[in-house]
């Protein structure tokens, strides 16, 4: 059984930090890519990040190039998210994705809720 699950999130005011974590079982998770979204208030949601299967690859959305940091850790099969000056505008609930298997299906976390205070 795939399980996503996110941690990390809080309360932080703008310009501070936060690291979220995800927590992957019930697949290879080295031999998939894997990937940050979030949803803003009353928005859709967006792709914040993604990462290549061995962390060699990462692609991130425009609002967060230069901010946020993608990276895995595949001996604990755990990818994290490290989001640094964080603005009122990253407030959101951040999910971990998966796609796998030939059908590519979609795998998402429970979601963590990141909120930034002006």
């Amino acid at each position: 059984q795939v399980q996503l699950v996110e941690s990390g999130g809080g309360l932080v005011q703008a310009g501070g930090s936060l690291r979220l974590s995800c927590a992957a079982s019930g697949f290879s998770f080295r031999i998939y890519a894997m990937s940050w979204y979030r949803q803003p208030p009353g928005k859709e949601r967006e792709l914040v990040a993604n990462i290549s299967s061995r962390g060699v690859s990462t692609n991130y959305a425009e609002p967060v190039k230069g901010r946020f940091t993608v990276s895995r850790d595949n001996a604990k099969n755990t990818v994290y998210l490290q989001m640094n000056n964080l603005k009122s505008e990253d407030t959101a609930v951040y999910f971990c994705n998966a796609v796998l298997g030939l059908r590519r299906t979609a795998y998402w976390g429970q979601g963590t809720q990141v909120t930034v205070s002006s």
